[in-house]
């Protein structure tokens, strides 16, 4: 085995492991649940672990290696899911107390496929509540591993810091105005925030139907390529999802970026962000120029009045999504989502047709640019984790400045796939995030691009010290 630490290795790493009968499933999946035990008082992580059944999972996947059937290279690697997924008779809360007793009869489809696959589910990861901006004060705060008072990207922070922490070997997100990203980039891994419709979102708690996307996170693209192929595709439970076939990611990753066309606008990327984030970005479109990539020079719009659109939107869609539970339980809601949801309730039909106007024009606009282009690059959001307080999560709701969410919700209104991937270390040991934004269905060409970058540069290498 090489050097680095077993819970710090990649699902890739794990698998040849795995497979080669080097490391068995029973063992690694007991590492990780020792890991988690030692570190996750400490780290909050974990909203339900599941350590029997990750257990008796384990075993069957040895039994099955050891026989000659594999699976592929999900096979024995231990997993988790943010606890908005389904799972069948283990309560699934959303990070929200009127959920605390809510134990569904079925599996979501991303679980199921993470079970064909022959992953282990060592549990359910913490988040905000209803996947929003704060959480409910009778739950935990996930703790970023890099630094104890920095955000750790919201709503998706369970995520983020129980892959960032190597307390799974990978996880599951979601994201309607960053939550993949934000997470992502705040704990220094990598997030793949598909084409919308390409993963099925049925046994998923919605937060706004028009704009939640499940997707993994890992530590390495390729990681992150293996478990999106694992869980894409067209579900009959679920209308929404997108029938077109899905590209073998993994496959074609190695392939190289030459000839692939880059846009990058410097004033999208520069205004109002730190300057070390900024520049790691721009030495990175460097670094990818170096690497054969054509890079074209874009102009985006103002993106600032389109993404003040999206509260409306998202607001009023989570009332929808909360009909049986709000405004009849209002009351056993946390301040921070009862007063999202109160101001969902206050949008009128015009209120949500002009927000939808603004949204459709942002997407005709990013429509255009991706005319001459085949990835747009920019950063992940627009400054390392801020210093944050458990009373600013689990107070009032605060708004947001628009400039916020700049490099998230345009790709959320449009549904385009998005990867963000760790570009740097800031002075203050914080990490920094780089993202890359493709066409419709061409996750695939994200991947190459993120795994060539990761193959030529050593952040994802570097780990919080814990």
């Amino acid at each position: 085995m090489s050097g680095t630490p077993l819970h710090y290795k990649s699902i890739t790493e794990l698998a040849e492991l795995l497979l080669s009968k080097q490391l068995s499933p029973v063992e690694l999946t007991t590492a990780l649940l020792e890991r988690i035990d030692q570190l996750d008082d400490q780290l909050k992580s974990y909203a339900t672990l599941m350590s029997d059944s990750a257990l008796t999972a384990a075993q069957q996947a040895e039994k099955e290696i050891s026989s000659g059937v594999y699976r592929g290279p999900l096979h024995g690697i231990p997993i988790a899911v943010k606890d908005l997924c389904f799972t069948k008779g283990i309560r699934t809360m959303g990070g929200a107390k009127v959920l605390a007793d809510h134990i569904p009869d079925y599996d979501s489809t991303v679980g199921k496929k993470l079970n064909d696959a022959g992953a282990v589910l060592l549990g359910k990861l913490n988040l905000t509540e209803g996947a929003m901006g704060g959480y409910h004060p009778e739950f935990d705060i996930p703790i970023n591993p890099w630094k104890e008072n920095r955000w750790t990207g919201s709503s998706s922070s369970g995520s983020g810091v129980a892959t960032a922490a190597g307390l799974c070997a990978g996880s599951i997100g979601s994201d309607t105005g960053g939550s993949i990203r934000f997470p992502a980039a705040a704990c220094g891994i990598v997030g793949l925030k598909p084409t919308w419709g390409r993963v099925s979102r049925y046994g998923v708690l919605p937060l706004a139907e028009s704009l939640d996307h499940v997707g993994p996170m890992t530590r390495t693209v390729k990681d992150a390529a293996a478990m999106l192929q694992a869980i894409a595709g067209y579900d009959t439970n679920d209308p929404t999802s997108l029938p077109e076939p899905v590209t073998a990611i993994v496959d074609g990753i190695e392939n190289g970026i030459k000839g692939i066309k880059i846009g990058f606008d410097e004033h999208y990327t520069t205004k109002d962000v730190d300057d070390e984030l900024a520049k790691a970005v721009q030495a990175g479109v460097i670094l990818l120029q170096e690497l054969g990539a054509e890079i074209i020079e874009v102009h985006l719009p103002d993106m600032d009045e389109f993404v003040l659109a999206w509260p409306t939107l998202c607001s009023a869609e989570a009332v929808a999504a909360h009909a049986r539970t709000y405004p009849s339980r209002r009351d056993e809601y946390g301040p921070w989502f009862q007063g999202w949801l109160d101001m969902g309730a206050r949008v009128t039909g015009a209120d949500y047709a002009e927000a939808n106007k603004l949204r459709n024009e942002c997407t005709g606009h990013l429509r255009n640019i991706f005319q001459n282009i085949d990835v747009l690059v920019c950063p992940s959001m627009a400054a390392p984790p801020h210093e944050v307080t458990p009373e600013q999560l689990y107070g009032p709701k605060e708004t947001r400045p628009a400039w916020f969410q700049r490099f998230t919700v345009p790709f959320d209104y449009n549904g385009a796939p998005t990867l963000s991937v760790p570009c740097g270390m800031k002075s203050d040991e914080l990490p920094l995030s780089i993202q890359f934004v493709g066409k419709h269905f061409e996750e695939h060409v994200l991947c190459q691009i993120g795994n060539a970058y990761q193959s030529a540069t050593q952040w994802h290498h570097i780990h919080p010290e814990l």
